[in-house]
């Protein structure tokens, strides 16, 4: 598994393989390649000018006499145009005119991040459309008519791009009706709950009433990254202020520090948060929008692809859904699931194989934007690492019409530390536990970003757990398990808890899917807890228990400063529950 900042910089083309920067692929079309800037005027008040590089692929084949249809794209959290060189090479083959840029703040582009805004990002990128429908220039002069257009100034374009570079299709979509269809990969629905999430107390989606825990692994990670790029291009960009917050809207620094002095985000972190995130705005997305999300991800986790999957379904926006293997915290896709040979979402691998992923985005780019007649299926599918294949991966991906898929299956909390799934066997009885003082680490499940091979751990006293029995057979999961808990505490306010599903083996062997955390900070104790956790794709097999772990803390996160002491009852009257959504 690739650790540390190489994932990050490289996550959002998947490994794709590297091709010359310009020339002609074994079976694809020639293409060129320039480096282009673009004066963009962007802000809440349209008053500031920040450059944007990008580079400019065009198909031999795109001419004003035969114009083709194209794609924006932009780099993943840390990264620069030159990341999708790959994905942008492979699609100039294939006959799109694309333009790769740096977001701002990043990669030679200069102004502060600002998180994918749509007041900042959103606003350089629907710019940098009308650059490709020829009603605005480069800074050097150069303007386009090689581009389709669906109307005057309206180019026949799509996006494409991974976390970072994958919500900012959102921001632009979300303003520029010119944008055709959008492929966000790994991204999140409300930067809230990806930064600070509370998995219980939700109002819609993802979004918490109450604020909720910081992750402060993936925060202070990210932070760093964007000072690093900012010192980098200081020479580049001398206007970048450096001062207060290196590189960042001025907001984020004492948003960072304040979650980890208090563990909760401010109300104007919040608001910042999610000013940022497609949930504010979400009924402004009415295009086709390939959504896909990895299993392997406590950055940006599947829960946040329901709830954008979910509200454009309600709203009637045409929405696919696929869960691939991988993602932020294990950025290797499996065998024959995405390919590596051609760039970036190839639908051949490295040696002309196909691939399963690979094929669904050049479908769907294809009918979207190259009007191929075969319209791709607007299902949900989910890649099941116990399934037992050769060459492509797509025997692994099983389907459903729609998201949820499979029933619901139930666990009843007992007072003897067992999961029963008769009410007669829950005994009344309670069990208790301390959160630690300051939100000390006394539960372990990974290192953010770095690794999730370190071993699980439970301090004795600060954790409380429930086993089922073991299982009489195969027991598949497909999405989001809920828990009802009745919880009491001795502390000034709510404590932080943290609720995870394990997999015990008959030999002891304990793995915990995805190394998935739900932290939650209930507003009330009166009524039980109900906690929606991450969704996970996990076969627990025939033999098996399944364990509900309830824990004081988790060295990836900053909890409660104040410590509590927590009791957790059940009886046959109120028990507690576990709910988890089981197919086949």
């Amino acid at each position: 598994m690739r650790t540390g900042l190489g994932r990050l910089l490289s996550i959002a083309i998947a490994l794709a393989g590297v091709l010359p920067a310009t020339g002609v692929a074994a079976e694809g079309l020639p293409f060129s390649v320039r480096t282009l800037h673009f004066d963009t005027v962007v802000g809440p008040n349209d008053d500031t000018h920040c450059d944007v590089v990008g580079d400019l692929y065009t198909p031999a084949i795109a001419t004003a006499a035969t114009p083709a249809p194209a794609v924006l794209t932009t780099n993943g959290f840390g990264g620069s145009k030159d990341d999708q060189q790959a994905m942008a090479e492979a699609l100039a083959q294939r006959g799109y005119v694309v333009l790769s840029y740096s977001g701002l703040g990043f990669g030679g582009s200069a102004c502060k991040i600002e998180l994918d805004d749509p007041d900042w990002d959103g606003k350089a990128g629907s710019q940098l459309v009308s650059f490709l429908g020829g009603t605005k220039t480069a800074t050097d002069g150069t303007r386009l008519d090689d581009v389709r257009l669906d109307g005057p100034g309206d180019p026949r374009v799509g996006m494409i791009g991974g976390s970072y570079g994958g919500h900012i299709q959102y921001a632009v979509a979300g303003q520029d009706p010119r944008v055709d269809t959008i492929v966000p990969i790994i991204t999140w629905n409300d930067l809230a709950y990806s930064l600070t999430p509370n998995n219980a107390d939700l109002t819609s989606g993802v979004t918490s009433s109450t604020p909720g825990v910081a992750k402060y692994q993936w925060a202070v990670l990210f932070t760093a990254l964007g000072i690093a790029d900012g010192l980098q291009n200081i020479q580049a960009d001398p206007t970048r202020d450096l001062s207060t917050c290196p590189n960042f809207d001025d907001r984020v620094c004492p948003g960072v520090l304040q979650a980890a002095a208090t563990g909760q985000p401010s109300a104007q972190t919040l608001a910042l948060l999610r000013h940022a995130s497609v949930s504010t705005y979400v009924k402004r997305i009415k295009i086709p929008t390939l959504l896909l999300q990895g299993e392997a991800d406590t950055l940006f986790n599947l829960d946040e692809s329901v709830a954008t999957y979910t509200s454009l379904r309600r709203l009637g926006t045409p929405v696919k859904l696929v869960w691939q293997s991988w993602g932020h915290s294990s950025s290797t896709p499996a065998p024959g699931e995405l390919g590596d040979g051609n760039g970036g979402y190839s639908p051949v691998d490295a040696d002309g194989s196909p691939t399963a992923e690979g094929r669904v985005v050049e479908q769907w780019l294809g009918h979207y934007l190259q009007d191929a007649p075969d319209a791709p299926a607007l299902d949900f599918s989910y890649f099941r690492d116990w399934v037992p294949y050769s060459g492509d991966a797509a025997p692994a991906y099983g389907h459903a019409d729609a998201y949820p898929a499979g029933t619901s299956r139930r666990w009843m909390l007992s007072g003897t530390g067992t999961l029963a799934t008769d009410k007669r066997d829950v005994s009344r009885g309670s069990a208790s536990l301390i959160t630690p003082p300051a939100g000390a680490p006394t539960s372990v499940t990974e290192i953010s970003a770095l690794s999730q091979d370190v071993p699980l751990l439970d301090v004795p006293g600060t954790y409380a757990q429930y086993t089922s029995a073991p299982l009489l057979g195969d027991t598949d999961v497909v999405g989001a398990p809920k828990v009802h808990v009745k919880v009491s505490a001795l502390a000034a306010g709510s404590p932080t808890l943290f609720l995870k599903i394990q997999d015990v083996a008959p030999d002891g062997t304990v793995t915990q899917p995805g190394r998935l955390v739900a932290p939650i900070r209930p507003a009330s104790l009166v009524a039980p807890v109900e906690v929606t956790l991450p969704a996970l794709v996990h076969r627990f097999a025939a033999g098996h228990r399944i364990r509900l772990v309830i824990a004081g803390s988790d060295a990836a996160y900053r909890g409660s400063p104040v410590p509590a002491a927590v009791t957790i009852a059940t009886s046959q009257a109120d028990p507690g529950l576990l709910t988890l959504p089981v197919v086949g």
